[in-house]
């Protein structure tokens, strides 16, 4: 088996890994200003997508710009989370060379679309893949492919911990080789009970002290997860942005959620923004949690409720995520300050940071890799995939980590 890695080696973003030549999995973008995209693009006879972030499904519609059009195999909620990015890619850089499609390329997706099941083979390039649930979000897959001499486990982005969301990856299928996330490697994340128990007492005293807390997350997984949290412990909330799209998706696809009743009741415990007639400044006043994207203040509603919260220090700004080096979330973290749609702003407003990560810790890909003691580990996703490899192979581990646009035979 010959894997040529166009993307997401030795880095977090633009994932996307050609398989002999003929089966594409994953093609997404790193977001960076400007954005960058694989280091080629392919004419593949199919593709596979493990779930629906914008680093692994960012730029499936540019696939579909000549005559080549090959079918695209995911879970439902990965078809229409690709969608829903591929929309906002277009709104905010439609027309530039910061969108490598366009809008009739994004029309394609629905002509080339198969949607598929956890644990359901199909045959796509002549390899047999199958899905295995990944416990990153909604719809996020383990990827085994079988091309008849080698089987090849692409992990995905994977969680070995409960989330309220989805739970946690189980799946360990036989494999010869497998190609590792390493996102969070050098990393050990904090007991999730705990982090929530703080993020709740936290939240109650700023409310009960009569002031708001701006919530920035992620559209996809993160706002869900936050939803549940505040419903479960009685926190009044509002949501904006897109992930109350997302939310609507998710209840349509309650077989992908690891609790669809408490999904539907979170959802009716939340109030959805509309953003009409002054909504969004009208509710800053109240004592409530606004969760609402982006996750690392880059754009989004959060450009309008930070401007309104950041002068008073009984308000609070509560990070949920990871914040990328030269973020205006990653500023206001370490500086007090930050750029909020062209301004560079001081924040008064408390600022905290919790680790709700979607992603296995160091011991959990540890955990994870057990199961896999004889077979070949390729490192990929991740800032130290080269050190991560190292300490796999000082384990007895056979594996490496592969540079960007390298070709290795399996």
């Amino acid at each position: 088996m010959e894997l040529r890695l166009l993307g997401g080696a030795e880095e977090v973003g633009r994932s996307a890994l050609l398989v002999n030549d003929s089966l594409l999995l994953d093609f997404g973008m790193l977001t960076d200003n400007p954005p960058q995209f694989p280091v080629e693009t392919p004419s593949p006879d199919a593709v596979v997508v493990s779930h629906g972030h914008l680093d692994h499904v960012g730029t499936i519609p540019a696939l579909l710009s000549g005559r080549n059009r090959p079918p695209i195999h995911w879970t439902p909620p990965t078809a229409a989370l690709a969608r829903t990015l591929a929309r906002d890619t277009l709104k905010l850089h439609g027309g530039t060379l910061q969108c490598p499609f366009t809008e009739n390329d994004v029309k394609r997706i629905g002509e080339v679309s198969e949607t598929h099941g956890y644990r359901e083979s199909f045959t796509a390039a002549g390899h047999e893949v199958t899905f295995y649930d990944a416990g990153h979000i909604p719809g996020s897959t383990h990827v085994l492919v079988d091309d008849g001499d080698t089987r090849l486990l692409y992990t995905g982005d994977f969680h070995t911990d409960d989330q309220r969301l989805v739970g946690r990856t189980t799946a360990r299928p036989d494999a010869d080789v497998v190609v590792c996330e390493s996102t969070y490697a050098d990393v050990s994340h904090d007991d999730r009970q705990d982090v929530e128990e703080r993020f709740v007492e936290s939240v109650e005293r700023t409310l009960w002290e009569g002031g708001t807390v701006v919530v920035p997350a992620f559209a996809i997984g993160r706002t869900q997860e936050l939803m549940l949290v505040c419903a479960a412990h009685d926190i009044p909330c509002y949501v904006d942005g897109m992930g109350i799209e997302v939310t609507k998706m998710l209840k349509r696809n309650p077989e992908f959620v690891r609790d669809a009743d408490a999904l539907r009741a979170a959802t009716s415990h939340a109030r959805f923004v509309t953003g009409r007639d002054g909504q969004r400044s009208r509710i800053t006043d109240q004592r409530a949690a606004i969760i609402t994207t982006s996750g690392m203040l880059s754009g989004g509603p959060a450009m309008t409720y930070i401007p309104q919260i950041r002068a008073n220090p009984t308000n609070k700004i509560t990070m949920t995520g990871y914040q990328v080096e030269g973020t205006p979330g990653r500023d206001l973290l370490e500086t007090g300050r930050a750029d909020i749609g062209g301004r560079v702003m001081p924040v008064s407003a408390q600022v905290e940071q919790y680790d709700f990560s979607a992603h296995a810790d160091g011991s959990g890909i540890r955990d994870f890799l057990d199961a896999y003691a004889g077979a070949t580990v390729l490192v990929n996703h991740g800032d130290r995939c080269t050190w991560f490899a190292e300490q796999l192979r000082a384990d007895g581990i056979e594996a490496s980590a592969p540079a960007i646009g390298a070709t290795v035979t399996v």
